[in-house]
């Protein structure tokens, strides 16, 4: 995949990046509370991992105050409204499979498809970003993998119980990641981030999750299709 870079003439001040980055920096901000509560509610549903997920909790919270400040330093109001909209699916999902106690679907949303969502964004954004926030980011995304991999090691122990639970979690949440990046795809592009190595970075990072679970190559493709057609 070739390396995206910021072109030497993006002016990260201009009216027109930072309307796109008011956005985009929304999402990261709510995207990181988002894990942060996630894990402190996983806390309550796994009383014998409680440290750990709230080890967790507290690096999201400050991965959000990192982005916040990326905001200040281009003197950006993240538009937080337009972010709670964009996650609102994920969340209510997240809330409904912890209101039935669904570990693995909490874990399946949180620690598998938000990580990667982000861990791919910040992938891709590194390269194209003002020199603040890539200093940020950089930091922002090696925590990333360590909360994905909570995810993948606490299924993987219990893959044979779970495993039609994550199965169904995926159907019904994967699709609303394509219909995320549609979303996004116009302020990204402002961004120099493109939609197509956005979904497969994505797709690479999901596929090494599932894979790391247990599952097959050829059940990753059929779980990986989902919802793709619309993307």
């Amino acid at each position: 995949m070739p390396q995206l870079q910021a072109s030497p003439e993006t002016d990260f001040h201009s009216d027109t990046y930072r309307d796109a980055y008011s956005r985009i920096n929304g999402i990261v901000i709510e995207g990181e509370q988002e894990a942060h509560e996630n894990y402190i509610r996983l806390a309550e549903m796994l009383p014998d991992r409680k440290d750990d997920l709230l080890r967790l909790s507290k690096m999201e919270a400050r991965h959000r105050k990192g982005f916040e400040a990326c905001a200040r330093n281009l003197s950006v109001t993240p538009d937080l409204e337009f972010a709670r909209q964009f996650f609102a699916s994920l969340h209510q999902n997240f809330q409904e499979a912890a209101a039935d106690n669904k570990v693995a679907a909490c874990l399946v949303i949180q620690s598998l498809i938000i990580e990667c969502f982000a861990i791919a964004a910040y992938n891709i954004y590194i390269p194209v970003a003002d020199d603040f926030a890539r200093k940020i980011t950089e930091g922002v995304v090696k925590d990333e993998y360590s909360h994905l991999n909570f995810g993948e090691v606490w299924l993987q122990e219990n893959f044979e119980s779970v495993k039609e639970e994550v199965e169904a979690a995926n159907r019904q949440n994967l699709p609303i990641v394509w219909r995320m990046l549609n979303e996004v795809e116009k302020d990204a592009k402002v961004l120099n981030m493109e939609k197509e190595a956005l979904v497969e970075d994505f797709m690479i990072q999901y596929g090494e999750a599932l894979s790391n679970i247990g599952f097959t190559t050829r059940d990753i493709m059929k779980m990986s299709a989902y919802g793709l057609v619309a993307a």
